[in-house]
């Protein structure tokens, strides 16, 4: 499972952290995104050293390069830059990645944080770059099309929902469901407002095969975690944290973050102008008129 862990945490650093970073299209974060392999790698390879002082050391590099990410979030909310419900999962998205960098650090060192076993804080590193970063980010992308309740509802139970888990590692298994149920509901609501945009007219075959597989994908996904996280918290039979990397968590990674994360990378690519005038670009107006 290890293994596999791995290369999931490696896609969600090397791939699709700076992809949905260039996405979102602010300025302010170009910066950050060109500097990204310079601190993703020595993450990266963190992942394969036996745990201790070099492994360690080289996880604080990723772990920096998330903080200063992360940073952007309160100067951002500071400022009132953010605050409806697609710049509330934007902000979620910019700090996610510096809870799995945290994880990492404590893992690689062999330091059971807050009392979590080293498994658990090795699997929480891939649920942050993927329920927190990429599905925060893809929530905030599909509000700004589809600006009605279901849009604002997805784009604010995504990271409702990923905020709740987190609590509910530290309160308990029942708190850690009610965090499931919200985060299975926000992405239930992200992968049928996907399905309605794959369905559109215009939509080129690719785009639209890629947009339908990360729809469908997190219909099977999501049960699977909400059945893991309900078997937890009542003793019901559900599935081994091994069977959930290789299903859930890869399924998450190829067939639902990444694929979203291509097909609105065609989409803004082959009809910009279309796109801004929907989604409202996820950039500010201050910064493209500065």
């Amino acid at each position: 499972m290890s293994a596999l862990v791995n290369v999931i945490v490696m896609l969600g650093m090397l791939v699709i952290v700076p992809a949905g970073l260039r996405l979102t299209e602010q300025r302010e974060l170009d910066r950050i995104r060109r500097l990204w392999p310079l601190f993703a790698v020595p993450g990266a390879v963190a992942l394969w050293l036996p745990r201790g002082v070099t492994a360690t050391a080289l996880a604080c590099v990723y772990a920096l390069g998330t903080v200063l990410l992360a940073l952007h979030a309160p100067r951002r909310a500071a400022r009132g830059r953010d605050l409806d419900p697609a710049g509330i999962a934007l902000l979620t998205a910019l700090v996610a990645p510096a809870v799995a960098a945290t994880a990492l650090v404590a893992e690689r060192s062999g330091h059971e944080l807050f009392g979590f076993d080293l498994g658990i804080l090795a699997l929480t590193v891939p649920h942050f770059h993927f329920a927190g970063f990429a599905a925060a980010l893809i929530a905030g992308l599909v509000c700004r099309v589809a600006d009605g309740p279901a849009g604002r509802f997805a784009a604010l139970s995504v990271p409702i929902g990923t905020l709740l888990v987190l609590a509910g590692y530290f309160i308990g298994d029942w708190a850690e469901l009610v965090g499931a149920v919200v985060l299975t509901a926000g992405m239930w609501t992200v992968g049928l407002l996907t399905w309605r945009m794959g369905h559109e007219e215009g939509r080129d075959r690719t785009t639209r095969l890629l947009l339908l597989t990360s729809a469908a994908v997190l219909v099977a996904t999501m049960l699977l975690a909400l059945s893991w996280a309900l078997g937890e918290a009542t003793g019901l039979p559900h599935p081994s944290l091994t069977w959930m990397a290789a299903t859930h968590g890869l399924g998450n990674a190829l067939g639902f973050a990444l694929c979203s994360l291509l097909a609105w990378r065609r989409i803004r690519t082959d009809d910009p102008v279309r796109t801004e005038g929907r989604t409202g670009a996820l950039s500010d107006i201050e910064g493209r008129t500065a």
